[in-house]
């Protein structure tokens, strides 16, 4: 099996490292992944600036390829230029930090998923929720996001599938399962820092803390919190369906100019 790996957190970081071990045990992987850290870059590319790329080793091991981009930018590079073939299975991750509820949206990581889905590639993002400061156990977190990708694979989804999974904190203890649960859409709250710099220009500072989503039962941002690996199936058709419907019926006036 070929496998592409990318994630947000940029090539150097830990999650990535622990995680392309992992996929090392189920295919033949190649990384391509930011050469920065790219979180809550969502699904922004690049248009006006050079996309510089470079190979990454350790000591004598080539790694991948760093790309001066966006996660995005990173799986259509790997797509259309770098790679010789087509792989079988892209992965996003391991990510520092959950990526559930409405975060789906900001989530670099679940954007560089969604761009392989584009290609008719299935995709998978993962992400490690943390309640304290690094470091974290990605090596564990790996080996658990590395055995829901093999059960996912092995159902043989069909091409393009798209999948975004979830590894609850490891530090409240053992996981208790796998839940495969729909989002949480209710926001979360951010709290600002208002400061003022020395030309009297007011600016400000986003908070680390926020305040989580309201508790909906059975979301992924809910399970998560209550110690499940949680696996949400994604679709980036932000059509409307019903509305569309709907609106079929609706007498429309030509405008005039």
């Amino acid at each position: 099996m070929r496998i592409l790996l990318t994630n947000d957190d940029g090539i150097y970081a830990p999650g990535l490292r622990a995680l392309r071990r992992e996929l090392m045990k189920i295919g033949d992987v190649s990384v391509v992944a930011p050469a920065t850290e790219q979180s809550a870059a969502g699904h922004s590319i690049t248009l006006l600036t050079p996309l510089l790329v470079q190979e990454v080793f350790d000591d004598t091991e080539r790694i991948g390829w760093a790309v001066e981009g966006r996660p995005a930018d990173c799986v259509k590079l790997a797509l259309q230029e770098i790679l010789p073939q087509k792989p079988d299975l892209i992965v996003s991750g391991l990510n520092a930090g959950s990526n559930a509820g409405i975060n789906v949206i900001y989530s670099g990581t679940v954007a560089a998923a969604i761009e392989g889905a584009f290609y008719k590639v299935t995709s998978i993002a993962t992400s490690l929720e943390y309640t304290k400061a690094q470091p974290l156990d990605f090596a564990t977190a790996s080996k658990l996001a590395r055995q829901v990708v093999e059960q996912i694979i092995a159902h043989k989804p069909t091409e393009g599938s798209l999948f975004n999974v979830n590894i609850p904190a490891l530090e409240r203890g053992p996981v208790r399962g796998v839940k495969v649960v729909p989002q949480n859409v209710s926001p979360y709250v951010e709290h600002f820092d208002r400061r003022t710099d020395p030309r009297g220009r007011v600016y400000f500072w986003a908070l680390p803390e926020l305040h989580g989503p309201e508790p909906h039962p059975d979301t992924d941002a809910t399970l998560l919190d209550e110690g499940w690996i949680t696996v949400t199936p994604l679709q980036f058709d932000l059509t409307h369906r019903r509305r569309l419907e709907e609106m079929a019926g609706w007498r429309w006036d030509s405008p005039e100019a």
